[in-house]
């Protein structure tokens, strides 16, 4: 009888340190959230290099203000002193102006084309909703790593 007491008061123990490390980490990252709550989440939907000239990805930033909302970064990087560094960067539609969820699943990229040229034709087009489908496709130009509409 001794035998069974020790071990179910050591499987008590062991089960309470388990549950306060779950609520400590827990609390933990209620915490960090909410230092993260004031930096938007961000997911880069595409990326391609052309050449070893420039580096162009779309990133989507959710808003801040609306949990459903969001925008489209488009980034022009260079190669300088062996490292990417960014160029150029503007806004793809309205800030705020597309749907975070679509945005970031599966087919929120319907077009995405660049070219090794100088200049660089890029054309994006991106899923508004899975029922509305296709945005038009937004063209631009990258030249001497800046982004002019095309």
């Amino acid at each position: 009888m001794s035998l069974v007491r020790t071990r179910t008061r050591r499987g008590v123990t062991a089960a309470l340190a388990v549950l306060m490390t779950a609520g400590l980490g827990a609390a933990g990252a209620g915490s960090s959230n909410a230092k993260t709550a004031a930096a938007p989440q961000t997911r880069q939907i595409a990326s391609s290099v052309l050449g070893s000239d420039y580096k162009i990805t779309l990133t989507a930033l959710r808003s801040t203000e609306d949990q459903y909302a969001a925008s489209v970064r488009l980034q022009v990087f260079q190669r300088a002193d062996g490292a990417w560094k960014e160029s150029d960067r503007v806004t793809v539609g309205d800030v705020d102006g597309w749907f975070w969820y679509p945005l970031t699943g599966r087919g929120a990229v319907c077009a995405f084309s660049t070219a090794s040229t100088e200049p660089a034709p890029l054309t994006v087009s991106l899923l508004v909703t899975p029922s509305i489908g296709c945005s038009d496709a937004a063209h631009y130009v990258v030249k001497d790593g800046r982004v002019y509409a095309g």
